[in-house]
């Protein structure tokens, strides 16, 4: 990952998680051996956003690609999808999407590396995309290539541990969690990715903090506006 030079008034990023140093994150970062590769596509809106766990979760992983992007060149997308990279030179690539399956198709059973059923490959790619459900929607719709990928659908979860932002429903889980649960699924261990899940819980915390913080200078700064027009 090549380090960010800052631009004289702006603040030093670090060159590993990316955010500024005061609200750096690699505190949390688990080293995880995933077996099955995940490729995450992050919608441009979620760059930068502090609440993000993307960029976690791609430092996290030791198979992991993170490319930022919406509306995808059909032929990169399907390089990006289909060429083998180090991980699966070895074996045919067999990618699979997580998303919910819709009424008209049933989502690949998530058990132990279950084989894409069209070609009795297991599946040893997990395809995440990185954004908030609208913007997910407007993912999968402007790139028909995912469309055809069979679906790893997470049903009965727990809540989300993911409180700082908001979810329409309880088991919308964040990005990180629901790729951990269906590695966990997909691979057929819980363990492996425990501890990435528990430091998730300390980002969580630093989060809610970093804004807890703000609405209380947001809070004395307008009392004493108030203050002054007062008096």
């Amino acid at each position: 990952m090549t380090s960010t030079v800052p631009n004289a008034g702006r603040r030093a990023l670090c060159p590993r998680c990316e955010r500024p140093q005061s609200t750096c994150i690699c505190q949390w970062i688990r080293h995880t051996a995933n077996q099955v590769e995940v490729i995450i596509l992050q919608h441009p809106l979620e760059v930068g956003h502090a609440k993000g766990t993307g960029k976690l979760l791609q430092n996290s992983l030791r198979y992991c690609t993170l490319v930022v992007g919406e509306d995808f060149d059909p032929a990169a997308l399907r390089a990006l999808l289909f060429d083998p990279h180090a991980h699966t030179k070895s074996r045919p690539v067999s990618p699979a999407l997580l998303y919910p399956a819709s009424d008209d198709r049933k989502a690949t059973v998530t058990t132990t590396m279950q084989e894409d059923s069209s070609t009795g490959v297991p599946i040893n790619r997990l395809v995440v995309l990185d954004g908030t459900w609208r913007k997910s929607r407007k993912m999968l719709y402007c790139n028909p290539l995912l469309q055809t990928l069979p679906r790893v659908a997470l049903t009965d979860m727990p809540a989300t541990r993911y409180t700082i932002r908001k979810a329409h429903r309880s088991d919308q889980l964040s990005t990180l969690e629901a790729t951990c649960q269906a590695l966990m699924q997909l691979e057929g261990t819980q363990e492996k990715y425990l501890p990435l899940l528990n430091a998730f819980d300390g980002f969580v915390r630093q989060q809610q903090a970093y804004v807890d913080a703000h609405s209380h200078q947001a809070n004395t700064s307008e009392s004493s506006q108030e203050t002054g027009l007062l008096s």
